[in-house]
C-alpha cells in the first residue's frame, strides 16, 4: 500500500505538467485573435480588452466559488502584474507586425534569459554546457531575426525579444508567489485587474476605436483564451515538473505555426524553421541544466 502511494505521488508532478498543454492552446488562440484584431485596434486597446475580459472571467469564477481576494503579499502581486503587463504589451506589438510563429518564439526565449541569469543568481561559475546552450539559442535568435533586422520590422523583432526577457521575470514572480502559497486564481486576478487599470489609462491617452457588435466575439475570445492559458500555465508551474512544463510550453510555437499557415498563409523559410528549432532545443536544454543547478543549490 505504501509503495502504491509513493508511486502515485511520483506521478503527480508529471500530471500537473500536462496543464501546460492547455496553456499552450490558450496562448496560441490568444495570439491568433490578437493578430486578427490588430488591423482595427491599437496595441493599447488589445491589451486593455484582453485584460478586462480576462478580469471579468476570473472574477466570475472567484465570485461563484466565494474565494477570498485579500492577499498577504500585495507588493509581490503588484510587481508581478507590472512586469507581466510590460511583457504583454511588447508581445502584442510583435504579434501584430511579425509572423505569428516568429513572435511567439521570441516571447518564449524567456528560458534562455533565465539560463543566462541563473549563474549570477546562484553565484556560481556557469557550466560549459550551459554557455554552449545559451550561445546556440542566441545564434538561433540572430538567424530568426535576420530577415526582420533587414526590413521595416526591425523594431517589432527587437520588442518581441524584449518581451521574452520580460516573460522570464514574470516567471520568476510566478514561482515566488507559488512558493508563498498564493493560489493560481488570485495571481491571475491581480494581474488582470492591475493590467486593466493601467492599459485603460494608456488607451485613453493613445487611441480609442468605436466598438461594433461583431467585435465582441473576438474580444471576448481574446480575454477568455488568455485567462485559460494563464490559469493553466500558473498551475502547471506550481504543481508540475519544471523541466517538463518548460518543454511542453514550446508546443505553443507549433500550434501558432499551424494557425499562421491556416489563417494568414504565413510561410517561413528553411532558415527560419531551423532557427526556431535551435531556440526550442536550447531552451529545453537550458531549463534542464538550470533545474539541476537549482536542485543542487
Amino acid at each position: 500500500m505504501r509503495a502504491g502511494k509513493l508511486q502515485l505521488s511520483g506521478r503527480l508532478p508529471h500530471l500537473g505538467s500536462l496543464w501546460m498543454l492547455v496553456a499552450a492552446i490558450g496562448f496560441g488562440v490568444m495570439g491568433a485573435l490578437v493578430k486578427l484584431g490588430s488591423p482595427k485596434f491599437s496595441n493599447a486597446e488589445l491589451v486593455f480588452y484582453r485584460s478586462i475580459f480576462g478580469l471579468i472571467s476570473i472574477y466570475g469564477y472567484i465570485a461563484y466559488h466565494k474565494l477570498p481576494l485579500r492577499t498577504p503579499v500585495l507588493g509581490k502581486q503588484v510587481s508581478r502584474a507590472v512586469v507581466g503587463l510590460i511583457s504583454l504589451a511588447l508581445f502584442f506589438y510583435a504579434i501584430a507586425h511579425l509572423p505569428l510563429a516568429t513572435a511567439i518564439t521570441l516571447n518564449y526565449t524567456s528560458a534562455l534569459f533565465l539560463a543566462a541569469l541563473t549563474p549570477f543568481l546562484l553565484h556560481e561559475k556557469p557550466k560549459p554546457i550551459l554557455l554552449g546552450t545559451i550561445l546556440l539559442g542566441f545564434l538561433g535568435i540572430a538567424l530568426l531575426l535576420k530577415p526582420s533586422f533587414s526590413s521595416q520590422n526591425m523594431l517589432a523583432g527587437a520588442l518581441g525579444l524584449l518581451s521574452g526577457f520580460g516573460a522570464s521575470m514574470a516567471y520568476v514572480h510566478v514561482k515566488q508567489l507559488g512558493a508563498l502559497q498564493e493560489p493560481d486564481w488570485r495571481t491571475v486576478f491581480y494581474f488582470t485587474c492591475i493590467s486593466t487599470v493601467i492599459s485603460g489609462l494608456w488607451m485613453l491617452f493613445d487611441h480609442f476605436s468605436a466598438l461594433a457588435w461583431q467585435d465582441l466575439p473576438l474580444l471576448l475570445g481574446l480575454g477568455v483564451s488568455a485567462t485559460i492559458g494563464q490559469l493553466a500555465m500558473t498551475r502547471a508551474y506550481r504543481t508540475g515538473n519544471t523541466l517538463i512544463v518548460a518543454s511542453l510550453a514550446y508546443t505553443t510555437v507549433i500550434f501558432a505555426t499551424l494557425l499562421g499557415v491556416i489563417f494568414w498563409q504565413e510561410t517561413l523559410s528553411a532558415s527560419e524553421y531551423i532557427a526556431i528549432g535551435m531556440i526550442i532545443l536550447s531552451g529545453m536544454i537550458s531549463v534542464n541544466t538550470t533545474t539541476q543547478k537549482k536542485s543542487t543549490a
